[in-house]
């Protein structure tokens, strides 16, 4: 074969492998170390052969890079193939969402959720195989909610309160949600000592907890309605999370009979004193029976019985009635009623209300607190469920019926 022939073949050769040379590089990701081989025979080119290539590593999150409109309810996360996660920042100018990151360091995950109407950067540190660091950063934004898309919880008893061993746990919702069970999932009541309980929905408005059986005396009690961003269903989102711890009180008991006319006060099992009472005059003012809870206490209140239907000749307005403990929405209550002592003890004359002396009101009134259980017999007519703190007139099969999870 001619030179000239002989050094035709050797460009055209030194030419092929350039190419295949460019090919491959332009084939790797951004991260990943080239590892193209020129096909020459030379001992050096051999050895780096020999070497492993290190891998692209792929850094996906679950949020569009300049994404606008992002719904609050999505749970941000980043997945990495081909290396390894170690720190990743979610920031707002309100500040960092939390996140964890899974043992074998290739996903991580929001544990926060998102709030409407914000800019938020993502920052992704990771490495790939050989321990080279990788930084991404990512930006979006969330959608924007008006206060009428999203729904404000509020929750009873209030923080730091003491409360009888019959008060439910009451939260509610200044606009409806629709989806309880996702709402509900994110609800949960703790207790010391354990005490397992359950939600029932008295509307889409109002969510009520209460253990099997009352609280046990001197419980601590800590309540999480973790809503927040949460989907309500119909486009409305949680507007905020709520924490409220309260304790439990001495178990009081107060036991009305009326047919013998007597109140029976217990606390902690032990009979303190009984009560000559008068109750509701049968059959247009019957009391009901049942189990009732004080919801509020007055130390004066004016009662004007136009407020509950009682109009014509049975209608009353007294001005400063003392020591007056509400038990129903529709108007019972507990109170110093001197004007009917002599009946009290034989005979139901009230328009509903249990009536007692002013002394043994005043007593009651000062050992009594939102929650105190009253358990009244005698009548025909039953409490029920909504008409005040009514939970307990229910079997708990029946009542744990009302959660959306069951």
């Amino acid at each position: 074969m001619s030179d000239s022939r002989l050094r035709a073949r050797a460009a055209a050769a030194l030419a092929t492998s350039a190419l295949v040379a460019t090919a491959l590089t332009a084939c790797q990701a951004d991260d990943a170390v080239p590892s193209a081989s020129s096909g020459s025979d030379e001992p050096s080119q051999v050895a780096a052969t020999s070497e492993a290539p290190v891998p692209a590593l792929r850094l996906t999150t679950s949020v569009k890079k300049g994404a606008t409109d992002v719904p609050v309810d999505q749970a941000v996360s980043v997945t990495a193939q081909g290396g390894t996660i170690s720190k990743v920042a979610l920031v707002s100018k309100a500040g960092a969402l939390q996140g964890e990151i899974s043992g074998d360091g290739s996903t991580w995950k929001a544990t926060d959720r998102l709030e409407p109407g914000t800019a938020y950067t993502l920052t992704t540190t990771a490495e790939k195989t050989d321990g080279t660091p990788v930084d991404r950063t990512t930006t979006f934004s969330t959608q924007a909610l008006t206060l009428d898309q999203q729904t404000y919880p509020s929750v009873a008893p209030l923080r730091g309160e003491t409360v009888g061993v019959g008060m439910p746990v009451i939260v509610t919702f200044d606009v409806p949600v629709t989806d309880k069970a996702s709402f509900e999932k994110h609800m949960t009541v703790t207790a010391k000592p354990a005490q397992s309980g359950s939600w029932h929905w008295l509307s889409d408005t109002e969510a009520h907890w209460r253990p099997k059986t009352y609280w046990k005396a001197g419980s601590r009690v800590h309540v999480a309605v973790d809503v927040n961003s949460v989907d309500a269903g119909n486009g409305i989102y949680g507007q905020e999370n709520r924490d409220v711890d309260f304790r439990v009180g001495d178990a009081h008991i107060y036991r009305v009979n009326m047919v013998t006319h007597q109140m029976k006060v217990f606390s902690n099992g032990k009979l303190l004193r009984t009560i000559p009472i008068t109750t509701g005059e049968q059959p247009t003012y019957t009391t009901r029976s049942g189990t009732k809870v004080i919801i509020e206490k007055f130390a004066s209140k004016d009662m004007n019985s136009e407020t509950v239907g009682i109009t014509g000749a049975d209608a009353y307005n007294i001005e400063g009635v003392q020591y007056a403990m509400r038990l129903t929405y529709s108007g019972e209550f507990i109170h110093a009623a001197p004007w009917s002592v002599g009946y009290q003890g034989n005979s139901n004359v009230s328009h509903g209300c249990t009536g007692m002396s002013t002394d043994n009101a005043a007593w009651l009134f000062n050992m009594s607190r939102r929650g105190d259980v009253v358990e009244y017999t005698g009548s025909d007519k039953p409490m029920t469920l909504d008409n005040g703190y009514g939970d307990w007139n229910e079997s708990y099969k029946t009542y744990e019926q009302g959660s959306a999870l069951s």
